[in-house]
């Protein structure tokens, strides 16, 4: 679910920093206990068909690719839950531990041994943070970009150009996926370019304290967006966060795409 949320983040924070140093804050204890009723966040935050629809692509191209490669999976459709990844970072311990054991039921529901997820966030909750707060979990736990890797798939159509890689902290530095998503852009054909500060030493592209700093997450999405242009024009990000913050940031000056989009096209189009 977090590259389907983030629409939705994205309308919150851009509401955040409107109201946010306005005289409406004063009633931001009443808009609380209003939400309880109704919730207005629905309201704040209404992103349009063309922005779900951006982020709603990147599931449905990582199915086309995971068929294509052979996998056999099944999903959980509306069962599917997000997996706490916010309150990890905002440090509410005990939040996240009721919510994990929520996740941990339903996938005992479904009789769920082995997940492939999607994003960086949900790949670490559920392969290095559930372990520390669940008791009897043993899922199996991998990205689909190591899936893919280790079925060394053939390209049925052959890319061209350069890309400059912009790492994914989450997965770099705590999951160690920095080979998998060069090893499959190359063996489409692209030109894997390297940026100041790549792999483990990566920079953060600002997301992680969005919410809560929006102005200084700003800051730090500019420059990491000078550093990738300086490689190449087109950035493949592998983050839906790092996504919509460093797009956000570079506006008109680079392009940005999901690593998704460039292996759909090149192993499954």
């Amino acid at each position: 679910m977090m590259y389907q949320l983030i629409p939705y983040i994205e309308g919150l924070v851009k509401a955040e920093m409107k109201f946010g140093d306005s005289w409406l804050a004063k009633y931001t204890g009443l808009g609380r206990k209003l939400n309880r009723i109704v919730n207005i966040s629905a309201f704040m935050a209404r992103p349009s068909a063309q922005e779900r629809a951006l982020y709603n692509q990147v599931p449905i191209d990582v199915a086309h690719l995971l068929r294509t490669a052979g996998v056999q999976f099944g999903a959980l459709y509306e069962d599917d839950l997000y997996s706490g990844a916010l309150a990890y970072d905002l440090g509410a311990d005990e939040v996240l531990a009721q919510h994990a054991q929520r996740v941990q039921a339903v996938f005992k529901k479904h009789g769920v041994k082995s997940v492939i997820t999607i994003d960086p966030h949900t790949t670490t909750m559920l392969r290095s943070v559930y372990p520390k707060v669940l008791d009897d979990y043993d899922l199996e736990v991998r990205s689909y970009l190591e899936v893919l890797a280790e079925k060394a798939m053939t390209p049925s159509a052959t890319l061209s150009g350069e890309v400059v890689v912009h790492d994914s902290c989450v997965f770099a530095r705590y999951e160690s996926i920095v080979a998998e998503p060069r090893e499959l852009l190359a063996a489409a054909g692209l030109t894997v370019c390297e940026p100041e500060n790549s792999g483990r030493q990566t920079w953060c592209c600002g997301g992680p304290v969005e919410s809560l700093y929006p102005a200084k997450a700003a800051a730090n999405a500019r420059k990491r967006v000078a550093q990738l242009s300086a490689a190449a024009p087109d950035a493949v990000t592998m983050c839906p966060m790092c996504f919509v913050n460093l797009s956000e940031a570079a506006g008109e000056t680079m392009r940005f795409k999901d690593i998704s989009k460039y292996l759909r096209q090149a192993y499954a189009s």
